[in-house]
């Protein structure tokens, strides 16, 4: 898979090194001379160009990635680069970095953005997730499809605790993606009962995220 990676500052080489490490390409890209690093990430293309302008992106060869990434540490320049990757070169997935939270609600597929990422948000969510048990957690937010990634803990006397997953009825829009039990990572099966502690993730639209917190929840199920 070829990635591009607009923003080369600790944020964007670090992605970077992550891609490299499981056997991806990747391309760097930063208007400003001194965040050219190449030998933090040798094993990574770098241009030294403005991911805000068509020929920078022409020269990035913008149409052969499967993903672009908007790691810059502006938001403004997050969303051009964004909306560019998507209309004109039809980049499959963008996902783009919100540093100011109060600028969430513009990453969306109007700008271009597959997949949003809010650093503050992230880690508020990682802290709730930590700590709430029985409590809904938004952990991230997918702007094409209207639809979260949203973690819930199998509360103590759960009415679902030993519920086969084949067997609940889960609201519209919603898809049980993953439990986490203990230290193992379970695909769900129709014949994988659910147990208390059990860390369910979920795809779902927001509209459902209520219906899913009472239908797991102690009060859960009447």
């Amino acid at each position: 898979m070829r990635v591009a990676i607009a923003g080369a500052g600790a944020v964007g080489r670090s992605i970077a090194g992550e891609l490299l490490e499981n056997g991806h390409e990747v391309l760097l890209i930063d208007k400003a001379p001194t965040a050219i690093s190449v030998e933090r990430v040798p094993q990574a293309e770098w241009l030294l160009a403005d991911a805000c302008e068509i020929t920078s992106l022409d020269e990035a060869a913008l149409e052969r990635c499967n993903v672009v990434i908007a790691a810059t540490g502006d938001d403004k320049v997050n969303l051009v680069v964004s909306l560019l990757a998507k209309t004109e070169y039809g980049v499959p997935r963008v996902v783009s970095r919100v540093n100011n939270p109060k600028n969430e609600w513009l990453f969306n597929e109007s700008w271009g953005v597959d997949v949003a990422v809010s650093t503050p948000r992230l880690m508020s969510a990682l802290v709730e997730e930590a700590v709430s048990v029985g409590d809904l957690v938004r952990l991230l937010r997918f702007s094409q499809g209207d639809a979260n990634l949203v973690e819930l803990t199998l509360p103590p006397e759960a009415a679902l605790a030993g519920t086969r997953v084949g067997d609940v009825t889960w609201p519209e829009d919603t898809a049980l993606v993953t439990i986490i039990r203990g230290n193992r990572v379970l695909v769900p099966d129709d014949d994988d009962a659910l147990e208390v502690g059990d860390e369910l993730l979920f795809v779902a639209a927001p509209a459902r995220e209520e219906q899913l917190e009472d239908l797991l929840s102690v009060r859960g199920g009447g």
